[in-house]
């Protein structure tokens, strides 16, 4: 009988998209600026890219997750705090929630409650105690993580034991045909739309590199094999409308030494 081959686990999300930077340093450095400069557009471009049922999703896909009033939350890659924004009102206080983040000018556009903390930083290294959150999220950033072993390894250290995962992505569509009718709305229409109603020149630029992300990201298989790869248990992928995808895992007990 033939053994099957274990998915084997994921360090970069996808390749190096040489249209937008030539090494992983400069890939760093491209997405702090091009988040950055359109941080002024990214509310009202990602409204119209998902017909205004961006923060419905988010609080429903939270709750599947497990999030309950009174867990202290830790947001990765908050930007301007979609996520966020519906685990503040889960929570019933916006002071158990932190979001973190490598870009200043996103966070500098949201608009969250004053007494949640923002802290600038990077999945990879996430300056946070062991064991100190309840519930971890992170909302379409994974394809913006430069070591999905190092980073999902950081998420199993802040978690508390019993802590629950909450990782939100676009993946590609299983059939052949969904996948053209989303690379041509978000690689062809959004960006098209964003002439007319953004502010910022690099606003369309960033709307095809998003794509050209998830074009390029290894298959949800992969993700599922790296959580677990860190210690991560019952970890699920629960899809919505065949490309919303939801990663959830628990955080174990603490080992006896």
């Amino acid at each position: 009988m033939n053994t099957p081959t274990p998915t084997p686990t994921a360090h970069a999300p996808h390749v190096l998209l040489t249209d937008y930077y030539q090494t992983e340093q400069d890939r760093q450095a491209y997405i702090r600026k091009i988040f950055d400069n359109t941080a002024a557009d990214y509310d009202r471009i990602e409204s119209m890219l998902a017909w205004g049922t961006g923060s419905r999703y988010r609080r429903q896909a939270l709750i599947r997750c497990g999030l309950k009033a009174g867990m202290k939350v830790l947001d990765v890659g908050v930007g301007t705090g979609l996520v966020a924004a519906q685990a503040c009102m889960l929570t019933g206080d916006p002071a158990l929630v932190t979001g973190v983040d490598p870009s200043p000018g996103m966070m500098a556009a949201s608009k969250l409650p004053k007494t949640m903390r923002m802290v600038e930083g990077r999945a990879e290294s996430l300056p946070f105690p062991d064991n100190h959150f309840d519930f971890l999220s992170m909302g379409y950033a994974l394809r913006h993580i430069s070591d999905l072993s190092v980073a999902f390894a950081e998420f199993e250290r802040v978690l508390k034991p019993g802590g629950r995962l909450c990782i939100l992505e676009i993946t590609q569509a299983q059939s052949g045909l969904g996948r053209w009718l989303l690379k041509s709305y978000m690689r062809g229409v959004i960006p098209l739309l964003t002439q007319f109603v953004s502010k910022q020149k690099d606003t369309a630029s960033l709307w095809r590199y998003y794509w050209d992300t998830i074009e390029a990201c290894v298959p949800p298989e992969q993700v599922m094999a790296t959580l677990s790869a860190v210690r991560l248990t019952q970890v699920t992928r629960h899809l919505e409308v065949g490309v919303f995808s939801e990663y959830q895992a628990v955080k174990g007990p603490l080992q006896s030494s």
